[in-house]
């Protein structure tokens, strides 16, 4: 089959960036992104592209480019999917709140949705790839759906294309895959779909980085990369604590276990733990397919990870209060970042917000600032976690009372006693740190500073 138009379903931080270079390396074939979110699609239309939904480096020149002339952006779903020989699944698989697996199993609700919409509408051959992070099977529950509910006179393909981007270098990682993956069935026709995936990516990624898998070992590629990637930042992050207790230097332990070719240094820096919308959510995923097929140990082994994650964000908010005398209430503690990472706008389960909430529930005053995480966004962060914790309105009222959004980063520092570096922007390392420790404790989470002489002894980072 030669692809002439490809519809995308859910315009987020994996459609939007992923589509956009499709469309760019693509030409001939046209893209169109499609949501239910009018709010959403208009921002992807928006004429300044500053104002595009998502930032990563790089994007915005990238639209540019195909956007109006190969790439569009539509609230339009039923007629892109109906006019697309391709149609790519990008929406959210948030953790199940309530029902079986609720806390760890993907909540598949909005999957299903689409495989239900895809089998109203088609009415000719389509091939239908699971983008979104997604569980071991789900694309049997996709073929279950199509086959029910479709066409009888329509085929459905079914592939899975997992996405490995890094926020904050998603384009340069579209640009330059370590490897695409593609998983199908090996029948004639899955064999063919394959074929005319591989095509799309073979225009810019080298065939050898492309693999192709089975469907179901694809799927669980994803779940596992994401496993092994936080699997070695709650490696690292334990050792820090174990630094503090002996004297012992992170940095250099960081390096020494780097330079062993088997280890190898990435991933290996200490921080205030992972957050994003995938290591968390993926490995809670991990543990319930692992329990699932009565693998408890293996589910433990998994579970520790995410533990030891929550254990360094408590860590470092604990750091700060006992070191302002173990008492914080009153004080203004100034928070540098709400972003997960730098380069991106996305602050999904961010060590600044648990961060902030452990200040707040000691009775601190929270300054924050963020170039890039606007101020509804980290209201609404906070308050998504206080009502997961049942807090009541009165005292959700009263923490968010304590919270203020600074619009630079000088005014988030004034009258502050203490500063918090939360998100590694590159703005925060030009800062003139020797002038600003003389009055102020800083808490480096990020490794934004380094250590010198003149200001160490006012410079608390983890692991030291």
């Amino acid at each position: 089959m030669k692809v002439k138009k490809i519809c995308c379903i859910g315009a987020g931080y994996v459609g939007g960036p992923t589509m956009a270079v499709v469309a760019l390396k693509c030409p001939k074939i046209v893209v169109t992104v499609v949501d239910i979110n009018s709010d959403r699609i208009a921002a992807w239309n928006h004429k300044n592209l500053d104002k595009l939904p998502v930032y990563e480096p790089g994007l915005a020149e990238v639209v540019s480019k195909t956007r109006g002339k190969n790439l569009f952006f539509s609230t339009d779903i039923d007629k892109n999917i109906d006019t697309s020989e391709m149609i790519f699944m990008a929406v959210n698989t948030p953790t199940k709140t309530h029902g079986p697996g609720a806390g760890m199993a993907a909540d598949l609700k909005y999957v299903e949705a689409c495989a239900r919409n895809i089998a109203k509408v088609a009415k000719s051959d389509k091939i239908v790839i699971e983008k979104s992070t997604l569980p071991v099977r789900t694309a049997e529950k996709i073929k279950e759906i199509l086959k029910a509910e479709g066409d009888p006179s329509v085929n459905f393909e079914i592939l899975s294309n997992p996405e490995f981007l890094a926020e904050g270098t998603a384009i340069k990682d579209l640009f330059k895959s370590d490897r695409v993956l593609i998983g199908g069935d090996s029948t004639g026709s899955g064999k063919e779909a394959v074929a005319a995936l591989l095509d799309i990516y073979s225009q810019w990624i080298p065939k050898e980085k492309i693999l192709i898998t089975n469907v179901w070992s694809s799927e669980l590629a994803k779940l596992s990369s994401n496993a092994m990637l936080a699997q070695r930042i709650s490696s690292i992050n334990s050792l820090s604590a174990l630094c503090e207790k002996t004297g012992a230097d992170i940095d250099e332990l960081s390096k020494a276990v780097g330079m062993d070719h088997r280890i190898g240094p990435k991933f290996l820096n200490t921080s205030v733990g992972f957050g994003g919308s995938c290591f968390k959510k993926d490995i809670l995923n991990l543990v319930y397919l692992c329990k699932h097929f009565g693998l408890d140990e293996v589910a433990d082994y998994w579970y520790q990870v995410l533990k030891m994650n929550d254990y360094q964000k408590n860590r470092f908010a604990q750091k700060i209060i006992d070191n302002l005398g173990g008492e914080v209430k009153g004080k203004i503690i100034t928070v540098l970042g709400w972003a997960f990472k730098a380069n991106t706008n996305d602050s999904r389960e961010s060590a600044a917000i648990y961060v902030t909430n452990k200040l707040l529930d000691a009775g601190a005053i929270v300054k924050v600032y963020d170039p890039m995480v606007k101020e509804d966004k980290i209201r609404t962060d906070l308050k998504l976690l206080w009502e997961s914790l049942s807090l009541s309105y009165e005292e959700i009222k009263k923490r968010n009372s304590s919270v203020i959004i600074s619009s630079s980063h000088i005014s988030a520092l004034n009258e502050s006693e203490a500063i918090a570096i939360l998100t590694e922007w590159e703005q925060f390392k030009d800062l003139k740190w020797n002038e600003i420790s003389q009055n102020k404790k800083i808490f480096d989470g990020r490794k934004i500073i380094r250590k010198d002489t003149s200001t160490n002894e006012k410079i608390y980072s983890l692991g030291s």
